[in-house]
């Protein structure tokens, strides 16, 4: 876990406010859900996975209650359907916020992490799946990424999965497999093919693969999602090893890959069809699907391709005062009231003092009230840039409307 300092944190905000363009004019509403859940809200993501058997901070509050820090937002979010029962069907929703794994820390990768996406429930129509991996595309298109591949797979159906798991425990029992894979194929086989060990290469590469033994109906709704993709000019690649590090994915599945990032953690993000799980939580039978994206792999893939630049606001004015402070005060609430961002100094430095800090604030102008200015109800506004020309006395009263025509 780490701080975040500004200027960094402009740039949170900044694909924050991207992600919330992208979606709210997709017809998403946002939902925020609670940091601390029942544990059994996350237990029912998989008991087989890491992020169940060692990454959950849980532990018993004063109460006695069995808690959890939120590993994802997904389960969160159809707990939430699950109690308020939306009576609007699809429910659409967006999220953005902190998840908390008790994970070795990497490169683009913390105890606490945040995360933007999206859920729907309530439809099961490839269509939505094609809507939902496109904004996720259109996402990583206005923040400037060029470098960043849609990989796609389908689980199938809950039976075709069974038989797929089933024929991955028998191939895997004969093959040449780490030690660390072979405790993962005593858990879930499915998770075997996520290894990225050198060991594991050939066995996995001769694995048998899901598409083997798709339904009709699993066929043709992967068909229909490719088929939508295309139409919409998304370009894809099917990677029948995808699998995706929950339990609760059925059919549709994407993850969107980091074309600068190491190839072993380059996942920005992704998402999938999870039908049974707002079931698991005490509600009805209700499709889903949806995406959460990495916060900080983004910024890294953006530092990578050099998107993002300097995303601070620069600051419009510095008032300098030199009669008090009194002054500055009333200044500054004038200047924010009317739309212009403004700082000031303290503690009643000197003119030169509060000079520095002008200089240091990078902002736009400096305005200066001294004793002559106050008695003669002026201000001395001084650009801060070199070639911007020579500093003015104005009067007060047209301050504001002086800087806005600078502007």
């Amino acid at each position: 876990m780490r701080d975040i300092l500004p200027p960094e944190t402009a740039r949170w905000r900044r694909l924050n406010a991207v992600f919330a363009d992208v979606v709210s004019a997709a017809g998403y509403g946002q939902v925020i859900t609670p940091l601390i859940e029942d544990v059994g809200v996350f237990t029912r993501i998989g008991e087989a996975t890491d992020v169940v058997t060692k990454e959950l901070y849980a532990f018993e509050d004063r109460g006695g209650r069995h808690v959890s820090l939120r590993p994802e937002l997904t389960a969160s979010v159809c707990r939430a359907f699950a109690q308020h029962r939306p009576a609007a069907l699809p429910w659409k929703v967006w999220y953005t916020g902190p998840n908390f794994r008790q994970e070795k820390a990497q490169r683009g990768r913390y105890r606490q992490f945040d995360q933007v996406g999206v859920e729907v429930l309530g439809v099961d129509d490839a269509h939505l799946d094609v809507e939902i991996i496109a904004l996720a595309a259109e996402f990583y298109q206005r923040l400037g990424l060029t470098q960043v591949t849609l990989v796609l797979n389908s689980l199938g159906e809950p039976e075709d999965r069974a038989a797929y798991v089933a024929a991955l425990e028998t191939y895997f029992a004969d093959a040449d497999l780490s030690e660390q894979s072979q405790t993962t194929l005593a858990k879930n086989p499915l998770r075997v093919l996520d290894s990225k060990r050198e060991h594991d290469a050939v066995a996995i590469e001769g694995a048998p693969q899901i598409s083997e033994f798709y339904s009709d109906d699993a066929a043709a709704h992967f068909a229909a999602v490719q088929a939508g993709l295309k139409r919409l000019g998304i370009d894809f690649v099917v990677e029948p090893k995808l699998v995706r590090g929950l339990d609760y994915y059925r059919r549709t599945i994407f993850e969107f890959q980091g074309g600068t990032l190491d190839s072993a953690q380059n996942a920005l993000g992704g998402g999938g069809r999870y039908d049974g799980l707002v079931e698991a939580l005490g509600g009805p039978a209700t499709p889903g699907i949806g995406f959460a994206l990495g916060v900080d792999r983004t910024l890294l893939a953006c530092d990578d391709e050099g998107v993002f630049g300097d995303v601070t606001r620069p600051l419009d004015v510095f008032v300098v005062d030199v009669v008090g402070g009194q002054e500055a005060a009333v200044l500054t609430a004038e200047l924010r009231a009317a739309g212009l961002s403004a700082d000031r100094g303290y503690d009643n430095r000197s003119m030169k003092a509060q000079m520095k800090l002008a200089n240091r604030s990078e902002a736009r102008f400096a305005v200066i009230v001294g004793a002559d200015e106050l008695a003669d109800g002026t201000v001395v506004v001084r650009p801060m840039a070199r070639d911007a020309g020579d500093q003015q006395t104005i009067p007060r009263t047209d301050l504001i409307s002086h800087l806005k025509d600078r502007s």
